[in-house]
């Protein structure tokens, strides 16, 4: 019998997660892995709203693979994937390059939902990579400086933010607290800056408890952030955005953070979706491909109540986790393979320097607590993924 042949696209969350528990179990021979990332590195998504702000450097939220990956069980392919062809078990990436499969692992994460909202594709920014943020990072440096060459165009020193949930609510935070430092930095004063945060949703935060929801807004308005609920986008233009209530707000800077959906090439190579994720079943498997297994952004799976999971970071290294022991036993030829049961321990967000919000259980904690609380569960991933030593490389006290 022929070594299988695994192939797993996309180092992030998901992909990454599958991959090192492919690696840590499985021996040199037993199978063939092979890992397609668009980059040579794994970002924590989590972290992209501070470089994004610029209260961080953009290579803190990145890491090599090769700091990770042992390239005797591994074997990495720099590229991007064009196409998926289920039916006759290959993948057909930007290069021409054909690769063929026994199992397939889908982890290719997301993109912007933009809700069909006119002009935002072409007009806002998107937290969604390291090169996004590091755009985003240096355009709101630009306004700064484009400013002082312009002092009547306020709309430089206009920032919105379109979406509350945890990316907009975690990205306001961050900009707030580089406001004062990039005014010092230009001479502007900083009663001219304006953060505007619009919700389509009645609450910031949707779905999240109300206390929690409060709180976070109380800290961010606080710091100078201008809340508008229940307001959807109408349109994004170039000078700004139009809300359906009729107001314009002039903005030379736009940042989408309202929603993704799955990556597209899973929708055009055939797969059944909704906003471009896939009903799984148990096992996180495509409906009518028991060799097909969808983990991250592009996996859609539901609570017992009927709705469907966040696509999480912490659900996505949890299906990883799940997919890559399923995977071991398949090859070793074990019958029976381990549902998979989102373990929810908890909701941590960051509302700038030493001061957050979330639920660790049941339990509501706030302020530093939950800031601090956020920085041990990131040094808990990553020691999950790199060890002690890239723990301490990079946390940030």
């Amino acid at each position: 019998m022929s070594t299988p042949k695994i192939l797993i696209l996309g180092a992030g969350y998901g992909g990454l997660l599958t991959t090192l528990q492919l690696q840590k179990k499985l021996n040199y021979n037993e199978a063939e892995v092979t890992l397609v990332n668009k980059h040579d590195y794994h970002y924590i998504t989590t972290w992209l709203h501070e470089p994004a702000a610029g209260t961080a450097s953009a290579d803190h939220a990145r890491v090599y693979l090769d700091q990770i990956i042992d390239t005797n069980k591994i074997r990495f392919i720099k590229g991007t994937v064009q196409s998926i062809q289920p039916e006759e078990r290959k993948v057909t990436l930007e290069n021409g390059d054909v690769l063929m499969y026994d199992y397939l692992v889908i982890g290719l994460g997301s993109e912007p939902e933009t809700f069909g909202i006119q002009g935002l594709k072409e007009h806002a920014f998107s937290i969604r990579s390291i090169n996004a943020v590091r755009q985003i990072r240096e355009h709101i440096e630009y306004m700064f400086a484009k400013y002082k060459m312009e002092p009547e165009r306020t709309d430089y020193l206009t920032f919105v933010v379109g979406g509350a949930g945890f990316t907009g609510i975690e990205f306001c935070g961050e900009l707030a607290d580089r406001i004062p430092e990039l005014c010092r930095e230009f001479d502007v004063n900083p009663e001219l800056v304006k953060i505007y945060n619009i919700e389509a949703a009645p609450t910031a935060l949707p779905g999240f408890d109300p206390d929690l929801v409060n709180y976070a807004m109380e800290v961010l308005t606080r710091k100078g952030v201008e809340f508008k609920i229940n307001t959807p986008i109408k349109q994004c233009t170039p000078e700004g955005v139009v809300l359906a209530t009729g107001e314009e707000i002039k903005s030379a800077t736009v940042v989408w953070t309202g929603g993704v959906r799955g990556n597209s090439i899973v929708e055009k190579s055939g797969f059944e979706v909704m906003r471009g994720r896939v009903k799984v079943d148990e096992y996180l498997r495509a409906p009518g491909y028991d060799n097909v297994f969808i983990v991250g952004d592009c996996a859609l799976i539901f609570n017992d109540q009927g709705r469907p999971y966040p696509p999480t970071a912490q659900i996505a290294v949890q299906e990883g986790e799940n997919c890559g022991a399923n995977l071991v036993k398949i090859v070793r030829g074990e019958a029976v393979l381990e549902p998979f049961v989102p373990n929810l321990q908890g909701t941590l967000a960051s509302l700038g320097k030493g001061e957050g919000m979330g639920m660790v259980g049941t339990k509501k904690i706030y302020g530093t607590s939950a800031a601090l609380m956020k920085k041990a569960s990131d040094l808990r991933y990553l020691y999950k993924i790199g060890g002690v030593g890239l723990a301490l490389k990079k946390v940030r006290l």
